[in-house]
């Protein structure tokens, strides 16, 4: 019962003195920001900028200052590692899977961005083509393992390799 009384006050601002001009009178206890709002926003804020999203595709297209020399040496290993997450759908560990599956196919497409962009032009529209074929095949596996569905995981991973290979042996 003793916080019946700060329930029964009106809400109070958080500057309680206001401010006075002769020619423009400006007062502050008028503001819509009050405790019950910062005391809401103070906490969600902290959660909000503190959190990491580990387990979510990322959206970046291209790494900054990552150069065509950078893009082709890791295009092979960022491959490998997506094709790696074979080993996890065998074992249907489909979180673990879907993680690796998510951090690989990050960084392969921003290596293959990166080589696209310094093609010819002409040869450009053919190979984004492929890359977008690549990519979306690559989050039609990341719904499957999350259903758990064994035989879509196992096609769209056929998909992947032919794909995957395709657009590489285009790139070269």
């Amino acid at each position: 019962m003793a916080l019946l009384p700060l329930v029964q006050k009106p809400n109070q601002p958080l500057i309680p003195f206001s401010f006075s001009n002769p020619n423009n009178p400006i007062t502050l206890n008028k503001t819509n920001f009050t405790r019950r709002t910062g005391l809401i926003l103070v906490p969600t804020s902290f959660i909000l900028l503190s959190s990491q999203s580990a387990n979510a595709f990322d959206f970046r297209i291209t790494v900054p200052d990552q150069t065509l020399e950078e893009a082709e040496n890791g295009i092979q290993r960022h491959a490998l590692s997506l094709l790696q997450v074979k080993e996890l759908l065998e074992e249907e560990s489909w979180k673990e899977a879907q993680k690796a599956l998510r951090k690989s196919s990050a960084l392969l497409k921003q290596d293959i961005y990166t080589i696209i962009q310094a093609k010819p032009g002409k040869q450009r529209p053919e190979l984004r083509k492929m890359y977008s074929i690549l990519f979306n095949t690559v989050s039609r596996m990341d719904f499957a393992a999350r259903d758990k569905d064994v035989p879509r995981v196992w096609e769209c991973y056929d998909n992947i390799v032919l794909e995957l290979n395709n657009l590489l042996s285009r790139l070269r």
